[in-house]
């Protein structure tokens, strides 16, 4: 009789431990690829699965979108600049069974074909290309790596390049590039306004020419702007063409005075 109890206990025993083997739990994010005895024999939905023990080997796959960052490499870009860029790619798995079946380890493999094709597609580019169409690289890059990943069942969806590190000679020159090029916008800027502002003195001038108590009214009006600061003593010029002309009125008539003077004596 107490063999009978401890044949059921190991019997218990037993069926718990087949049963801990034979019990699979797949999440919603996954999928399972059923092998036994090494053929594929189908894919696990999410749910409770019974495998056979020490038959069946089931390999869970997530279907979830993969960050993978991509380490920052020196690459000479097409000009011959050595820069540092660092990226990061997104991907997932589309077909769990060759992603099991097609290779060894996904995310090792995306990883170096990644690197590998930033490098290859930075280096067709000059340095100014790689700094201001960025968006084109990454579209470049992300179709490569999607072109050679589908065969593993999984989809780039995205990639971005993260940072572009520049040699501090390049960063000096740049600056000096960028310094340079506002200086000249300021001054073609300040050329054209004194372009401008020319050509409104021009009419101005034309417009008193044409109506000389426009001067009067001018003058008039600086007396006002300048009396606001209460200043004791204002120096106001004169308009020089018509002091010019007063002063020439004044010598002729001081000439005629005297040569008439002595004569008027006699």
């Amino acid at each position: 009789m107490v063999w009978f109890w401890v044949l059921l206990v190991l019997a218990l025993i037993l069926l718990i431990v087949l049963l801990s083997f034979s019990i699979r739990v797949v999440t919603q994010y996954e999928q399972g690829v059923l092998l036994r005895f090494g053929r594929l024999v189908g894919v696990l939905k999410p749910g409770v699965h019974l495998i056979i023990p020490f038959v069946d080997v089931m390999t869970r796959v997530s279907l979830r979108i993969v960050t993978l960052p991509i380490e920052s490499q020196g690459i000479i870009t097409r000009d011959n600049v050595s820069v540092g860029v660092s990226a990061v790619a997104y991907y997932r798995v589309v077909d769990s069974v060759k992603s099991v079946v097609e290779i060894e380890n996904v995310q090792a493999a995306i990883e170096q074909i990644a690197q590998t094709t930033l490098r290859k597609v930075v280096g067709q580019h000059a340095l100014d290309e790689t700094l201001s169409n960025t968006a084109v690289l990454n579209v470049n890059v992300r179709e490569i790596l999607d072109a050679q990943t589908l065969g593993w069942g999984v989809e780039v969806t995205l990639v971005e390049l993260k940072d572009i590190l520049l040699p501090e000679s390049m960063k000096r020159s740049m600056a000096k590039q960028a310094e340079a090029e506002r200086e000249k916008r300021a001054k073609i800027i300040n050329a054209e306004g004194e372009q401008l502002a020319a050509a409104k003195l021009g009419d101005a001038a034309d417009t008193m020419m044409k109506h000389p108590i426009a001067l009067q009214l001018r003058n008039l009006q600086t007396l006002v702007e300048i009396g606001v600061d209460k200043n004791t003593i204002v120096v106001f010029p004169a308009p020089l063409m018509s002091t010019i002309s007063e002063l020439g009125t004044f010598l002729a008539r001081e000439t005629r005075n005297s040569a008439v003077s002595p004569a008027d004596t006699d």
